[in-house]
């Protein structure tokens, strides 16, 4: 059993966060966090890229658990809106993607989200309210409600 050892560059379920060095198996990293750009193969090197993904990814999340528990109880609250272009069905020209998801919350919200910290249910393709989970701190997590509004 071959594995490869890789950076995320990423937060990826079950595995780890942006800037871990993970070890998995070879063919979970040729076809899957690779070419998703999810990961990048490890190299001596690739400490100096290991180290700005770590400091990007506590500059992102907040330090104190109260102020994480208040943003997580801020986003649980409200409820952002997403306009895209549908037929007539509901079916989207296109797909929400975590960056739109993060730029209606930072609107709804009033607070800033990276986008990277955003994890949605599955491939949102249609309109209909959704159920992002957002990253607000290293053992908290918010469940951020979104609509998505088909226009002609």
């Amino acid at each position: 059993m071959a594995t490869k050892k890789l950076i995320l560059n990423h937060e990826v379920d079950g595995l780890g966060a942006a800037g871990d060095v993970v070890e998995v198996r070879a063919g979970y990293a040729r076809n899957l966090l690779i070419p998703r750009g999810w990961a990048t193969p490890w190299s001596e090197g690739a400490q100096k890229q290991i180290d700005a993904l770590r400091k990007s990814r506590q500059t992102r999340q907040i330090a104190d658990r109260d102020e994480a528990l208040a943003l997580k109880e801020k986003l649980e609250s409200t409820s952002a809106k997403i306009e895209m272009k549908a037929g007539a069905q509901g079916r989207l020209f296109g797909a929400v993607t975590p960056a739109l998801v993060a730029e209606a919350l930072a609107a709804s919200a009033g607070v800033d989200i990276d986008r990277r910290a955003v994890a949605l249910p599955g491939h949102v393709k249609s309109s209909g309210s959704y159920t992002a989970t957002v990253r607000v701190h290293e053992e908290i997590t918010a469940n951020a409600k979104f609509d998505v509004i088909g226009k002609a």
